[in-house]
């Protein structure tokens, strides 16, 4: 989700709130409790962010009109006498539609405001060099197709995209891997959707950031992490004090074009020695010598190295080596509470966390390196999907009176 103060509860960081300013915020505050320890009593939601018992019944009455939060079974609120109704996040209310677009596939899925995954597809697709209409013509189609749910009503719509996003809204930059350049994806797409998928809000954003956040939502939790990633390249995102950075015009991460040895081998984008170079799927296919293996690479890889196979351990041995020298750059700068490997790399991290291990250990100067932090996103592949799904339900967590009001 955009970083920005459009995406703050209203009257955050502007001077004294008006009234229906303060509530607002304090929906989002008992809307953010109920989600994060929820099943909750209503004293305990009181208890837990400091509002009287009157208000926090207004505010839950008011989100349970929403179709935001449900009632469950009682709770134990650790008083004597009877158990409180317990509240929860509606299981059956609004969700988000996640959309991706990679190089060799699509993909789609619905996620309601517990995260809990309603239904997904992921479909092979050759969108190389595809001109941008027939890739999102196929995307649309498969949104329509997901999003019909007689049980949730889709509440937003978020797409994540191989390549750099803005500073124009919507707008693939750079996408080198798709051959894409200033493609305004947002309007296009929005064109292409069926009623009532083309009145949501719609957001457009990369995949590595997405994949960062849909960690930090889902996965590992970390507040301040490094989450790498691999697909047809390689993308980094850093979530600092849990928001993501996005610099200052929204292209950091592009961790694939670090040089880690300056003289090595010509990049596309005009450097040299990049790591996508030596730790890119193709530079380990191509070092591997499996440059024609067909189906999918990143799990045939996985399958050689679970065998032994000597060309792709020390292809994957020597991925391992230029992503620690990398990434302890990033680490001796940023000082994270974790390095994370999400996409492609989550499925081959067994095989690359040896040596990017004992590089961070060699490398990183500013405290002694922590073995534990250097973790595989139990999200795997499905990282940026699932978070372009999440983006739609963190905005309603975070600002319900806006989703009320729409």
């Amino acid at each position: 989700m955009p970083d920005t103060a459009a995406a703050r509860p209203a009257g955050h960081g502007r001077g004294p709130a008006s009234q229906a300013g303060m509530r607002r915020q304090n929906l989002a505050l008992v809307m953010g409790a109920v989600a994060e320890g929820g099943p909750l009593s209503r004293a305990a939601v009181a208890a837990g962010t400091g509002l009287t018992r009157a208000a926090v019944s207004s505010l839950v009455e008011e989100l349970m009109d929403g179709g935001l939060l449900a009632e469950h079974a009682p709770v134990a609120s650790g008083r004597v006498g009877r158990p409180g109704t317990g509240l929860g996040v509606n299981e059956h209310g609004p969700a988000g539609l996640g959309l991706e677009i990679g190089v060799d596939h699509l993909a789609a899925c619905l996620v309601d405001l517990t995260g809990r995954v309603r239904a997904g597809v992921r479909v092979p697709a050759g969108n190389r060099g595809g001109a941008p209409a027939e890739v999102l013509g196929r995307l649309a189609r498969l949104a329509a197709d997901l999003a019909h749910d007689g049980e949730l009503r889709t509440a937003g719509v978020a797409v994540a995209v191989p390549g750099l996003v803005g500073p124009a809204p919507g707008t693939v930059a750079h996408a080198p891997n798709l051959g894409w350049r200033g493609v305004g994806v947002g309007d296009a797409l929005r064109t292409l959707l069926p009623e009532p998928l083309r009145s949501l809000p719609l957001a457009v954003d990369n995949e590595a950031n997405l994949g960062a956040q849909a960690e930090r939502w889902l996965g590992s939790g970390a507040p301040d992490a490094v989450h790498v990633s691999a697909d047809a390249g390689i993308g980094a995102a850093l979530v600092v004090g849990g928001r993501l950075f996005r610099g200052a015009r929204g292209f950091a991460g592009e961790l694939g074009h670090v040089p880690v040895h300056p003289d090595g081998p010509p990049c596309p984008c005009g450097a040299r020695g990049c790591l996508e170079q030596y730790a890119g799927v193709a530079a380990v296919l191509r070092a591997a010598g499996l440059q024609e293996a067909g189906g999918d690479p990143v799990a045939g890889l996985a399958r050689r190295a679970a065998r032994g196979d000597g060309a792709v351990l020390r292809a994957l041995e020597r991925a391992g080596t230029a992503l620690g020298t990398a990434l302890a750059g990033a680490v001796n700068l940023i000082d994270p509470s974790a390095v994370v490997l999400g996409g492609a790399y989550a499925e081959l991290g067994e095989w690359l966390l040896p040596r990017m291990g004992a590089e961070l250990a060699a490398r990183v100067a500013v405290r002694p390196w922590d073995p534990g932090a250097l973790v595989v996103s139990p999200l795997g592949r499905r990282g940026p999907v699932l978070g372009a799904a999440m983006v739609t339900v963190r905005r309603i967590i975070e600002d319900p009176a806006r989703y009320a009001a729409a």
